[in-house]
Formats: structure tokens, C-alpha cells, sequence
């Protein structure tokens, strides 16, 4: 009878094991079948405090993003190149952005097909450069987790992660990362880890 007793026993809690194995499992399952998709706007040339470069701040993020979560990465790039000199881009940005301009981007990714779409961007006059919202307002973001990120030399992501709320209506927006762009540019390691630790926050790394 002992005997009978202890194989129902052993029994017993082999199956709760396999059964909280396969639940976690599962688990972890959905979360790696997320469709990531890391959408950016970046700019090269003349920019401040890094000079001239052959690759955007906010380029060199998005690809530390994608790699770390194996999202899909889609570069925004507008139909009319902006300037390449600092001071004429930024007038150029303050420009449109006090006209509420949308200009006509190249190209387009179906962000319906993903479930988690990160957008990055630098921060030009406290918001986003004007083909970002050009991107957004083609989409359906109903039920999408969208996570801003930026770059910036001191402003920091101000208030575009509510400007990004109000544009993709019926998405959740979480917590952004801001970034210098110094930092993307000259201090990668520095920048990877800053990257890994938001991702690692909240909940998406591969």
C-alpha cells in the first residue's frame, strides 16, 4: 500500500512540473512571437556636437533596438532631403514645424502587421521632425505598445511621448528612452548598455 501511495505521490508532482513547464514555456513563447517593427527619422551631415556624420544619432539607436529585440528596422526618409549645414536643418525644422507641415516620405511599412512598433527620432524644437507624424498618420495603430526613444543634447524626449499618444490613437504608449547623441555617436558601449537596461525594463528583449 506504501508503495501505491508513493507512485501516486511521485505522480503527482512529476505532472504540476511538467505542467508549470509548459506554462512557462508558453510564457515565454508569446513573448518572442511579438511582431517588432523600430520605425526611425534620423539625420546625417552637420550635426550638433558630433560634426559631420555618414550616420544618424538616432540611426545608430534604432540598430541597437532592432538588434536587441529582433525587431525589423524601417528608416523614414522624406522625399526632400533637408539641409546638410546645422543651422539652415534647424531652420528648416523650425520652419515646417511652425506651419505644421507633413512632408511626403519614400516608401511605407504596413505597421499593422506588428505588435509592438518602436519610434525613434531626434528631438528638433522640444517635438518630433514633421515626417515623423507624416509616417504616423498613414496607420492604423489600434492596439499596438508603441515605445518612443530619441536623441537629443539636453532637451531630453520633452513632450513627445504625449505628442506620440495623441498621433496614435488607440495604441499604448510606454516609457521612452532619451539619448544623446554624443553618446550614440562616441560612446557606443555606453549607449548599448543604456539601451539593454530600457529594453530589459520593459519586458523586450529577445
Amino acid at each position: 500500500m506504501k508503495t501505491v501511495r508513493l507512485a501516486l505521490l511521485l505522480a503527482s508532482v512529476l505532472g504540476f512540473a511538467f505542467h508549470a513547464g509548459a506554462q512557462t514555456k508558453n510564457n515565454q513563447d508569446m513573448k518572442t512571437e511579438k511582431k517588432v517593427l523600430v520605425v526611425f527619422f534620423s539625420h546625417t551631415g552637420e550635426n550638433y556636437g558630433v560634426g559631420n556624420i555618414t550616420k544618424g544619432n538616432t540611426h545608430i539607436v534604432a540598430e541597437m533596438i532592432a538588434e536587441s529585440t529582433g525587431g525589423k528596422l524601417f528608416e523614414i526618409v522624406p522625399e526632400k532631403e533637408y539641409a546638410k549645414t546645422y543651422n539652415e536643418c534647424v531652420a528648416e525644422a523650425k520652419q515646417e514645424k511652425e506651419a505644421g507641415a507633413r512632408p511626403a516620405v519614400k516608401g511605407d511599412i504596413a505597421v499593422e502587421d506588428y505588435d509592438v512598433v518602436f519610434i525613434g527620432y531626434p528631438n528638433w524644437w522640444s517635438d518630433m521632425p514633421m515626417p515623423v507624424y507624416t509616417f504616423i498618420e498613414k496607420h492604423d495603430w489600434n492596439g499596438k505598445q508603441v515605445y518612443p526613444f530619441c536623441t537629443h543634447e539636453g532637451s531630453g524626449l520633452s513632450e513627445t511621448e504625449k505628442y506620440i499618444a495623441d498621433a496614435c490613437k488607440g495604441a499604448t504608449v510606454g516609457k521612452g528612452l532619451a539619448m544623446k547623441g554624443t553618446v550614440a555617436q562616441k560612446s557606443q558601449d555606453a549607449a548599448r548598455k543604456s539601451v539593454q537596461s530600457w529594453l530589459e525594463k520593459i519586458g523586450l528583449t529577445k
